[in-house]
């Protein structure tokens, strides 16, 4: 009894230690998203992006108001 009481003890911390992993792994995740749209936010505002964004914008627009 005593054997199976420990390897029970054993496989609890494991699955302690795999939800943490997984947290972490998510919160990785989080931080990676929200360098992505920094990335995304600073290319699209600086420089040459805006006008890009500018004329996709137009395109967009002109593509729906063609389809009314």
């Amino acid at each position: 009894m005593h054997a199976f009481l420990v390897r029970l003890h054993l496989f609890l911390l494991r699955l302690e230690d795999d939800e943490g992993q997984a947290t972490t792994e998510y919160a990785l995740v989080l931080l990676g998203a929200a360098l992505v749209a920094l990335l995304v936010i600073a290319w699209a505002t600086g420089g040459g992006g805006a006008g890009k964004v500018g004329r996709l914008f137009d395109k967009v627009i002109d593509a729906v108001i063609d389809k009314l």
